[in-house]
């Protein structure tokens, strides 16, 4: 028994000393032959192995770079480091890749480049309508660049609602300019890693969007576009609206400290252009380093030229259509921009275009010749029978019909907008109530209106208080799931409040904006451009604004106030009179 464990014993311990040999010859095996094809390199001159490749690859591209003091004596360390590491370790690779990082930024600064001011204006036009006030400021940024080649970048915030071009035109901006672009959004975003990178102590830890931005470009000076910068959140990973504040910073951005780069990084001559919906999600520090243009909505008729210039062409393109497929007749786009795509951009307005142009392609596919050899015209019948029914009718439009009533003007994250105020009058105790999903803010000012109606109506319209005391007063805005907040329809309110209490309709086609005081002053407002256009597009005449709102007026194109008639106004007993009177 014993002599038969120990048989047992010694043919285990010899299968195991033949594993262990064979692979000892193995490795010595596979050791001696790269050896050898490391010598046959070194006869042809080429790299012994991939790390000595690796490193003579980032060698030469780091000599080629204009390094200084800090950054030169860095990223020395780190080469020669690279050099002595073992390819097996895990810090090989963590190196490896910020040596690759470092090797692929443009640190070498640029030459200007030369362009030609008209080509560029002419480029823009081409790309875009409208947008003036966006031209101008880039046209005002090539003049000084072309006076002062070593001019920084600039940091632009373009705001308006959906729709206008806002994201679209950074394109074409960096093709003005001759410049690369890059774009990226931060909306939702919720970890400042996201812009500064991760430190290089983590697992998978990434450059933030700038330096990968600048080492895709591979230029010191491109068009950066970063869309939706007042949809940034924060949380317990940081607040990526803090980590752009270094960013956008002209006093901080020429040494740019990446996390995971861990060198400072010029990034003055970058143009940053963001884009938002509204200024009121923006943290005021972030504000204060831009320049903010706002991008109004656009009219029907400014709707019709976008379309017939831009959109038809590119819809027909997109769905494989040529150009003399189709032709539209003005009323029919007219009637697209009215039933089908009443909004402050023209994403809609594409959207319809695409759905007919659709239709068209499967008309000429099934078509037994193959394709429609006539040219279709197509009017409102046609656009209806391809669209159906309109989603928009003239009932839509907002109006007051009845004592009670006012119409306001709003001005939201989409643009301008109309709105409805109702008050009703029921018997029972005395109170005032409302609803409507109103703010904090807007209740303030319903309460300011009521006060002050009560404070008029037995002085200037011989209502006693027992009108008031039998009687609980109801306000109400429509579109009750929509939340509503802001002072500026403080007229509104009371004006709504004093034509039910003296029950007389207030004039046709007339909407007001402006904050009420409690003794009746008319206060400025925001917004008056957008909401002039969200006026236009329901078909009003009379716009009572603040007196103090009377210089914003020359902000508004022409062709935008054309048939409308302001009424500037101090106190609200001149509300009263405009919109009760004659």
């Amino acid at each position: 028994m014993y002599i038969k464990k120990e048989q047992e014993l010694l043919r285990i311990q010899k299968k195991v000393q033949a594993e262990i040999n064979e692979k000892i010859e193995k490795s010595q095996r596979e050791y001696f032959l790269k050896e050898e094809l490391k010598a046959i390199k070194q006869e042809l001159g080429l790299p012994a192995d991939a790390k000595s490749s690796e490193y003579q690859k980032f060698k030469a591209r780091i000599e080629d770079f204009e390094f200084h003091g800090e950054i030169k004596e860095q990223v020395e360390q780190e080469l020669e480091k690279f050099n002595l590491m073992d390819p097996s370790s895990s810090e090989y690779i963590v190196t490896r890749n910020w040596l690759d990082l470092v090797s692929s930024l443009p640190w070498r600064s640029e030459l200007a480049i030369d362009f030609d001011m008209h080509e560029a204006r002419g480029t823009l036009e081409a790309d875009h309508y409208g947008l003036r006030d966006v031209k101008d400021r880039i046209i005002e940024y090539l003049a000084v660049k072309k006076l002062k080649k070593d001019s920084k970048g600039s940091i632009l915030c373009l705001v308006g609602p959906p729709g206008v071009g806002k994201t679209s035109v950074g394109r074409s901006i960096a093709k003005a300019m001759n410049k690369e672009f890059f774009r990226f959004s931060v909306g939702g975003m919720r970890d400042e890693a996201e812009i500064k990178g991760h430190r290089r102590t983590y697992v998978g830890a990434l450059p933030g969007k700038i330096i990968q931005g600048l080492k895709i470009t591979k230029s010191r000076s491109p068009v950066f576009m970063i869309d939706e910068i007042d949809k940034m959140g924060a949380s317990y990973q940081g607040d990526p609206s803090s980590a752009l504040l270094e960013a956008l910073d002209p006093e901080q951005n020429f040494s740019f400290r990446d996390h995971y780069l861990d060198l400072p990084f010029d990034i003055s001559n970058i143009f940053f252009i963001t884009t938002a919906n509204t200024l009121d999600s923006i943290p005021r520090p972030l504000i204060d380093r831009m320049e903010i243009i706002q991008i109004p909505g656009y009219i029907d008729s400014e709707k019709l030229e976008i379309a017939k210039n831009y959109l038809i062409p590119k819809s027909l393109e997109k769905n494989g259509l040529k150009k003399n497929v189709v032709r539209y007749t003005r009323d029919a786009l007219a009637f697209i921009a009215e039933a089908y795509a009443r909004e402050a951009g023209v994403r809609n307005f594409e959207k319809q275009l695409d759905k007919i142009h659709r239709k068209l392609a499967l008309s000429i596919v099934m078509d037994d010749s193959g394709i429609k050899k006539a040219r279709e015209k197509l009017d409102k019948g046609a656009v209806q029978k391809y669209l159906g029914k309109p989603i928009f009718r003239d009932d839509d439009i907002k109006k007051a019909s009845r004592p009670g009533m006012s119409v306001g003007l709003a001005w939201t994250s989409m643009g301008g907008d109309t709105l409805i105020i109702e008050a009703v009058a029921n018997p029972g105790k005395e109170g005032f109530k409302i609803t409507g999903q109103m703010g904090s803010v807007m209740q303030e000012s319903a309460s300011i209106a009521y006060t002050y109606v009560r404070s008029i109506a037995a002085q200037q319209f011989g209502i006693g208080a027992d009108y008031f005391e039998g009687r609980q007063i109801h306000l109400h805005i429509p579109e009750g799931a929509t939340p509503k907040d802001g002072p500026s329809a403080g007229i509104t309110m009371a004006t709504a409040l004093l034509s039910l209490v003296i029950k007389k309709k207030i004039k046709d086609r007339l909407a007001m904006t402006g904050e009420l005081s409690l003794t009746g002053q008319v206060l400025p407002i925001g917004g008056l451009k957008e909401k002039t256009v969200a006026a236009r597009r329901n078909k009003i005449r009379d716009i009572i604004i603040p007196a103090a709102n009377e210089k914003d007026l020359e902000e508004i194109p022409e062709h935008v106030r054309k048939g409308i008639q302001f009424h500037p106004v101090h106190r609200m007993e001149e509300v009263v009179e405009i919109a009760f009177g004659p």
